[in-house]
């Protein structure tokens, strides 16, 4: 268990910006900054990097950077329903249909016994926009399909803590 403390962005993107002006850090805050509902914006530290939480419309929207460096990650995840569902099968099936052409850079998957909305890439090279790019993606698919995926398959909802 780790204790999250609320996120408060002061960075602002300009329209010409590039990734070397602003680090991963900033740039995932200020996008959170603007897409976080009710101040719900959190973020851990320690040796393993940053995870960030925050709301968005019914999901809650995870941002993990294990550091600066070319190897470390990116990771952007959404989770919108817990296991198990009532027609699993037909869920996974759903799932790879959506995966291969609905959901962009995007996919869908399972951690820790739920089905997420992820995106994972290197920060080599990462820019803010792709970063911006995949918060945004993941937050909206997964608010876009949380109620509808629950309803057809019967997967219980997330606890948002």
């Amino acid at each position: 268990m780790f204790i999250m403390t609320n996120v408060t962005s002061e960075y602002t993107l300009p329209d010409n910006f590039t990734s070397t002006e602003i680090s991963h850090q900033e740039a995932i805050e200020t996008v959170i900054d603007s897409l976080q509902q009710n101040d719900s914006a959190m973020v851990h530290h320690d040796d393993q990097g940053y995870v960030w939480k925050f709301q968005y419309g019914s999901v809650e929207t995870y941002v993990q950077l294990t550091g600066e460096t070319e190897e470390d990650l990116l990771t952007v995840w959404s989770p919108v329903l817990s296991l198990p569902a009532k027609d699993e099968l037909g869920l996974m099936r759903k799932l790879l249909e959506m995966n291969g052409g609905e959901t962009l850079e995007t996919r869908f998957g399972i951690m820790n016994n739920q089905i997420v909305v992820l995106s994972q890439r290197a920060v080599a090279d990462l820019s803010p926009g792709e970063i911006s790019r995949a918060i945004t993606l993941v937050a909206t698919i997964a608010d876009d399909n949380d109620e509808k995926l629950i309803e057809t398959y019967g997967g219980n909802p997330i606890q948002n803590n």
